[in-house]
């Protein structure tokens, strides 16, 4: 089975790169709105149209990312969007926000809707429940493994798999570290990557407990599935999707060139030379080097394989490490600084000025070419690094000599950073007038009394409305027989396989003609330029048929029903982690006690606990997170699997705030799946509560009180201590109270569960009990006190201060004032 290769592009050029190296598809933003890359560059409308014909007309597809949060004052914005968008040629849109998907399934049923790895999807039900939802594609979580994708490709949803690129730490669609720091949210797009950052794991008495070296905790290595192609095929997978719309056009033209060329010799069962460098299956040379030498992290398949341990992490450094290519052999013409006993550098002033004119002599291990960027840092003192540049090309085994700074040691790396075969080749691509031209078999039919005809036809790329590879025809002058020389069928196919500048290129041309045949050539000349200019209007004429219908599309109003504001009153929940906190938060007035569903299944807990659902429902979750959804009870879902199962079984199921609702459209899509509550997600303002809690049907709740979570992953931060066990239920380390440390100071507690999965966080807890009064008139009628954290004392205390911030209210008072070193979250600053 083929596999489509999906490029990004986070701006036209990178789009040209992408469409010349290959990409069957392409990925881009419209506008700086409403897509998870708003530092790109992305595209204007009038860009976006060309961009849309020179990759149709060379048989690629364009998707149009708008994969993030809708507010709900935004919706008609981001619904003109995608209308406009369309009409100028996109063929999909990657959505997260489930109002905004179910809105445009609404408005043009016709539209292909692709659903965002935002959405947080990781299992063949979640997968069927996005199906019933109108989905064409489902993007799979980056997390799984070959397993798992193949068993959610058998409910016949077509699958898109991060192939190559940035790793994010965190299950995507529920991170809220860059939110809750500084109010850049990675569900509006504005992700500071807060998780390439250094942090000491320390103890409770704050001593670092991370082993030399491990700085970074949270940065992963970048993805790269060279050596997985033929197996993601195997498994159902249906595109490849390279991640890069922040990259500049020479990486994204090197990357999707090498993933180009590793799909068609998958395809073809190449045979010949083969280097195991990426992975643990064939991957040729040229291709290893070509992704090595494009901006990386070092790589990892760890997920695919199943792994999530110290092998996919970079914990000593975050920024492109690009090739390691060889060593310093030598250095002349200046002092190597050295560090005395007490690791301070020393040198003689006095040999700067010489120092500036030094040669650096590296052994290469790989070729290198003129004008290549190296990256000279040394083992014992990296911070201590300079790059030089290559003045020759150099085979490997050879030395090239390169002017530096300052002389480098002994043994001192060499990583090749920066690709002049790559920049240069993208340039070169970028200037072309067309940047891919689309394959054609050509006929050309010369008979004695009958018009002079040339017939198009595609080869590969998308089939037409037909079911079958685009066609046309074009006739011109009646073919008359030669009064001097009779042109022969070697003449005929090489003028009319000049293409030229059209879009189209031959690679073969059927003559079908009778013997002595006249013409003048540029007549033969007019008919082909006729025939590719109907080829292009048959490539395009769906496009414009589509874009005839959207444009009569008259409103785009909110149908959503406004329900009448409900009274209630307002419910004092607690989410406990251990039977004592729990019977404390009862005895200081909680109404409800939410409990993860692992505790649940340890110890004696009081009657009546609400089971919590991760956030994450993979296949091997099942075993256990499925019994604790029961017909008739409550049970708290964390995303669209678990509240598919609960609505099969007749459970009542309150929609956590990891599925994160902004907009009255969202609220009601989830209302008609099941949710029987709702609990709104922290980056909400007041306001928008007040906009959003008065349309629900459905009893509305919001965590007041206590630390949010800011991030779920599948690695273990605890590994960053180097003294894994491989035993999580036995692990010392997890059953302390550690923390995450910041280059400020801050803690972000973390919590590791008895799967291996982390918890972080926020640095500071959220008291909103304040404004316990404006909640409620908003339409808060279940107020929660998170006390995970907390143990028995302080759980009573946090619960007896909602309670008693709910009796000031109801009798008119004032509620008592915020805690110290609390915060108000975002109920008063929003995301971005």
């Amino acid at each position: 089975m083929a596999i489509e290769l999906l490029a990004p592009a986070g701006g036209p050029e990178p789009f040209r790169a992408a469409l010349a190296a290959g990409a069957d598809a392409i990925y881009c933003g419209v506008g700086n709105d409403f897509n998870a890359r708003r530092g790109a560059h992305n595209f204007t409308y009038d860009a976006f149209e060309a961009a849309c014909r020179e990759a149709h007309l060379a048989g690629t597809r364009v998707y149009v990312t708008i994969n993030v949060v809708v507010r709900q004052g935004e919706m008609a914005r981001a619904l003109a969007l995608v209308r406009s968008a369309a009409i100028r040629g996109a063929d999909a849109f990657i959505v997260q926000d489930w109002g905004l998907f179910h809105e445009v399934h609404r408005l043009w049923p016709e539209l292909e809707l692709h659903v965002s790895t935002q959405a947080n999807v990781h299992d063949a039900r979640g997968v069927a429940w996005c199906r019933g939802q109108g989905a064409h594609r489902v993007t799979l979580s980056r997390e799984l493994s070959l397993a798992e994708i193949e068993r959610i490709a058998e409910e016949g949803v077509e699958l898109e798999v991060f192939g190559h690129g940035a790793l994010c730490f965190c299950y995507s669609g529920v991170c809220l570290m860059s939110s809750m720091a500084g109010g850049r949210s990675a569900n509006r797009g504005l992700c500071a990557q807060p998780c390439r950052l250094p942090y000491d794991l320390v103890d409770e008495r704050g001593r670092a407990l991370e082993a030399p070296g491990r700085t970074r905790p949270l940065c992963p290595k970048d993805a790269c599935t060279a050596s997985d192609v033929g197996a993601l095929m195997a498994a159902g997978v249906g595109s490849l999707k390279v991640e890069g719309r922040m990259k500049a056009p020479d990486y994204v033209w090197s990357v999707v060139g090498a993933y180009r060329e590793q799909i068609d010799d998958v395809l073809a069962g190449m045979a010949g030379p083969k280097a195991a460098e990426l992975g643990g299956t064939p991957v040729d040379k040229t291709v290893a080097r070509r992704l090595a030498r494009a901006f990386n992290r070092d790589f990892t398949d760890a997920y695919l394989r199943g792994t999530s341990g110290d092998e996919m992490m970079s914990y000593e450094r975050s920024n492109n490490r690009g090739q390691l290519v060889g060593e310093v052999i030598a250095s002349s013409g200046g002092q190597v600084q050295r560090r005395d006993g007490r690791g301070n550098l020393h040198r003689d002033p006095r040999q700067d000025r010489r120092a500036a004119h030094c040669t650096v002599t590296v052994r290469v291990s790989e070729p290198v070419g003129a004008g290549d960027l190296l990256e000279l840092r040394p083992k014992d003192n990296p911070d201590a690094f300079l790059t030089a540049t290559v003045p020759a090309d150099v085979h490997a085994g050879g030395t090239v000599e390169c002017k530096a700074a300052r002389p480098m040691p002994k043994g001192c790396p060499a990583r090749l950073i920066r690709s002049k075969a790559a920049h240069d080749g993208s340039s070169q691509a970028l200037g072309r007038e067309v940047a891919r031209k689309r394959p054609v078999r050509v006929r050309v039919t010369a008979r004695l009394g009958r018009p002079f005809a040339v017939e198009l036809t595609c080869v590969g790329g998308p089939l037409g409305q037909d079911g079958a590879l685009p066609r046309a025809v074009a006739e011109g002058f009646v073919v008359e027989p030669a009064r001097t020389r009779a042109v022969t069928r070697d003449d005929l196919a090489e003028h009319v396989g000049r293409m030229g500048s059209s879009a189209f290129e031959p690679v073969s041309v059927e003559v079908d003609m009778d013997e002595g045949c006249g013409m003048g050539f540029s007549e033969a000349h007019k008919v082909r330029t006729a025939a590719c200019e109907a080829l292009e209007r048959a490539i395009m004429e769906p496009y414009v048929a589509r874009a005839r219908g959207l444009a009569q599309v008259s409103g785009l109003e909110d149908d959503t029903d406004h329900p009448a504001a409900r009274t209630a009153a307002p419910e004092v929940c607690a989410i406990a982690t251990t039977p004592g906190v729990a019977r404390a938060a009862l005895d200081a007035g909680a109404a409800r006690v939410y409990v993860p569903s692992d505790e649940l299944a340890q110890g004696a807990w009081p009657e009546g606990c609400v089971p919590i659902l991760d956030e994450v429902c993979r296949e091997p979750d099942h075993a256990r997170l499925d019994a604790w959804v029961r017909p008739g009870e409550p049970v708290a879902v964390g995303n669209v699997s678990e509240l598919a199962l609960a609505a099969q079984l007749g459970a009542s199921p309150e929609v956590r705030g990891c599925i994160p609702v902004h907009n009255a459209s969202c609220l009601a899509a989830l209302e008609r799946a099941g949710a029987v509550g709702v609990w709104l997600s922290p980056e909400l303002t007041l306001e928008e509560i007040s906009e959003l809690a008065p349309r629900a049907t459905v009893p509305v709740g919001l965590v007041v009180s206590g630390r949010p979570r800011v991030m779920t992953s599948e690695h273990c931060v605890l590994q960053t201590a180097d003294a894994c066990i491989h035993d999580c239920p036995r692990c010392a380390l997890r059953r302390r109270r550690l923390s995450l440390r910041d280059r400020d100071g801050k803690l972000l507690p973390v919590r590791t569960d008895l799967h291996g999965r982390s918890r972080i966080y926020d640095a500071f807890p959220l008291d909103l009990t304040p404004q316990a009064g404006e909640l409620v008139r908003a339409g808060v009628t279940r107020l929660a006190v998170d006390v995970t954290l907390l143990d028995e004392g302080e759980a009573r205390a946090a619960v007896t201060r909602l309670v008693r911030a709910l009796d000031a209210v109801a009798a008119g008072r004032k509620p008592a004032a915020r805690e110290r070193h609390a915060t108000s979250g975002h109920l008063f600053s929003g995301i971005g």
